[in-house]
């Protein structure tokens, strides 16, 4: 039986990705393990959590970042320089496996010399690329930007004009890490992600697959509406636009273009009765001002099934990322049976069929992302998710890459 690790940050929101896939494993019958960084109420014994030392190495990292990152213009998104990490190479749970998954390793969990040192083990190491970090020199989304493609410089995200900034020194310690070894394989959970690393300078030598995020649908699946507003105490009556991320205004999330979105319904439309749902974040009462209509904040939501519950409460699901590697919150809603309007763009486009279960609004147009709410309540469109992501085709994706490393160890 095949064995794998996951290598993973925490367990809560972006670690979510990595908990599903670990649990689809299990199902399966793979022998598959975590190990994090942070604790977390999850108990379960296949789950290592690192100790008191990891987490005080994590801490100096994310301290000195401040200090490394003072001249990173923040409109831009993050950037991350792994500065301090841990090295798990000696763990049990590493040196017993056959394959090692990277998912969300930084926040001072690895750098790229704990990546190295993984890597000499001569164990089959699958970085999992949850945004393009991984092939850029250091931006977790580049925007327009392409000079990853060639070499990262200059970077529009580092205030000054310097050729050698940061971004250059990390693009060429990650040219040197990833061609040096062959025992490296990458996946996107996008086609979108998939045509970056393809055209990256960093990893277009390298081997690189396409396999989407999975989803437990015992959890994320439709069921009564009026079950799930009566539960959350939402009226029957009211219209329910909900909006989800994990912190609102962050400059990939397109906050300001779903308020201008919100306003043109006000002013144009006949809409009544209109309720805002709002979760993910806490109360913020600038964005609960800046919203014409009635709100509901339901804050950070601790589980799976009151994240169903929200998306089952809802009429349309808003997700207007200006970049979105894959579209976790969008695959949730539309396994829910919700409609989604997003904007054509990252892999969004990937998961929604236009006008079909949901609805995909030209970038950066706050007027289309109206179009899409008004046509979605008007024909009452019901969302559904695509049978290319079916939790079984996704699972056969990653024995297939199994099956690669295997054929491609023994030459």
């Amino acid at each position: 039986m095949i064995k794998v690790v996951h290598l993973q940050n925490s367990m809560k929101s972006a670690g979510s990705a990595a908990l599903r896939l670990h649990n689809s494993f299990i199902q399966y019958g793979i022998n598959s393990k975590i190990v994090s960084l942070f604790t977390d109420k999850i108990k379960d014994d296949k789950i290592k959590y690192l100790n008191k030392k990891a987490r005080i190495i994590s801490r100096l990292d994310t301290e000195v970042k401040k200090c490394v990152n003072r001249n990173i213009i923040p409109t831009y998104g993050s950037f991350s320089f792994p500065l301090f990490g841990t090295d798990v190479s000696t763990l049990k749970e590493i040196n017993n496996a056959d394959i090692i998954y990277l998912h969300w390793v930084l926040g001072g969990f690895l750098n790229l010399s704990n990546v190295r040192k993984l890597l000499k083990l001569k164990k089959n190491v699958v970085i999992f690329m949850h945004d393009m970090w991984w092939i850029t020199g250091g931006c977790h989304h580049s925007f327009s930007c392409e000079k990853y493609t060639l070499s990262c410089n200059n970077c529009q995200m580092i205030k000054g004009n310097r050729k050698r900034d940061l971004s250059a020194l990390e693009f060429n310690k990650k040219l040197k890490l990833y061609s040096k070894f062959d025992n490296i394989y990458f996946v996107s959970p996008s086609k979108w992600l998939y045509d970056c690393a393809k055209n990256s300078k960093l990893t277009r030598e390298n081997s690189i697959f396409y396999i989407p995020n999975t989803i437990d649908s015992s959890f994320y699946k439709p069921f009564d509406k009026k079950v799930a507003r009566n539960i959350l105490n939402i009226s029957p009556e009211e219209t329910v636009i909900a909006f989800g991320a994990v912190k609102i205004n962050s400059p990939y999330k397109g906050w300001n273009y779903l308020q201008k979105a919100l306003e043109i319904l006000k002013n144009n439309n006949n809409l009544n009765n209109i309720l805002i749902l709002i979760f993910g974040d806490s109360y913020n009462e600038e964005i609960d001002n800046a919203i014409p209509f009635k709100t509901k904040f339901m804050g950070y939501l601790q589980d799976e099934y009151s994240t169903a519950l929200a998306y089952n409460s809802a009429d349309v699901f808003i997700a207007p990322s200006l970049a979105e590697t894959f579209g976790y919150v969008v695959m949730e809603a539309l396994s829910c049976g919700t409609a989604v309007v997003g904007f054509e763009i990252g892999g969004i486009p990937d998961l929604i069929r236009h006008k079909k279960n949901g609805y995909l609004a030209k970038y950066k147009d706050s007027e289309d992302i109206a179009n899409g709410i008004n046509y979605c309540l008007e024909n009452k469109l019901k969302g559904y998710i695509l049978p290319e992501f079916e939790p079984n085709k996704t699972l056969n994706k990653h024995l297939e890459l199994f099956d690669y490393i295997r054929s491609n160890s023994k030459k």
